[in-house]
């Protein structure tokens, strides 16, 4: 990212907050048309249902509204609009007992340093195309959801390593752990898929 792609970048962020605090609702409904998909994607991986992904995808945005005063402009917005979203899942499983999201925060990951390369094609993109993408979220779906989520916000989301410690508040090493350890995970996960799919023969 240049430095002038950065300044406006900032300077979007500010004006976001600035409209946040003023409650505008024309601005909310940029921001809503603007990250609805990466929202709702987000919200689908991390609860693997729905009808739930949806409710919270309201509750999401009821926050930004109510709580758009809290939004300083300093981080990127997506950031700050993933973190609320995380945290409404982490409330809900609590709740219902429906996932282990909030064990996240306390698992004792192996926070050995991992470091992953990120120039280029990144590790989904390599062994992955566009045909396939259902695989992949399919696959995804049946990883252990710390890693689940790393693997998303990376690679779907395209945050940095240290813009997703901050939205999960792991530290930086383990999110690297957790990275590369998806990646692991994920690759013969999806050949064993591919393996039990009947081959359909082209007929001549």
């Amino acid at each position: 990212m240049t430095a002038a792609q950065i300044a406006l970048t900032h300077e979007e962020n500010a004006a976001i907050a600035h409209g946040l605090k003023r409650q505008d609702a024309e601005l909310l409904d940029q921001l809503i048309e603007q990250y609805q998909h990466r929202l709702l994607r987000y919200l689908l991986f991390l609860t693997g249902r729905r009808e739930i992904a949806e409710d919270l995808f309201q509750e999401t945005w009821m926050r930004v509204l109510v709580r758009g005063a809290q939004y300083n402009g300093k981080a990127r917005f997506d950031t700050w609009l993933f973190t609320i979203a995380r945290n409404l899942v982490i409330d809900l499983s609590r709740k219902r007992t429906m996932a282990s999201l909030d064990e996240m925060s306390e698992s004792d990951d192996d926070d050995r340093p991992f470091e992953v390369a990120i120039a280029g094609p990144s590790p989904l993109e390599q062994f992955t195309s566009r045909e396939d993408s259902a695989e992949v979220g399919e696959v995804l779906l049946t990883l252990d959801a710390s890693y689940r989520e790393v693997l998303v916000l990376r690679f779907y989301e395209e945050l940095s390593l240290e813009e997703i410690s901050g939205v999960t508040r792991a530290p930086l090493s383990t999110v690297k752990s957790r990275l590369y350890r998806g990646l692991a995970s994920l690759k013969p996960e999806l050949e064993k898929l591919r393996g039990t799919r009947p081959v359909v023969e082209a007929r001549g």
